[in-house]
């Protein structure tokens, strides 16, 4: 089911210990839409091993 961007970033912080930025924060209202509802941004800045973890523990969210 589709999830709002900024409940998907703070269950992924929440449950799992993962930050990320819900993509409407990125992004300005431009007729009565946001480009960036729906999705969330993810800064690949540690480890691979740790980012292919993380990406486990996502798959996983139910």
């Amino acid at each position: 089911t589709e999830q709002a961007d900024t409940d998907l970033a703070i269950r992924l912080y929440r449950d799992l210990n993962i930050t990320v930025l819900p993509g409407s924060y990125l992004a300005r209202d431009a007729h009565n839409t946001n480009p960036g509802k729906g999705f969330i941004r993810m800064a690949l800045v540690a480890s691979v091993y740790e980012c292919v973890e993380a990406a486990h523990r996502i798959l996983s969210l139910k």
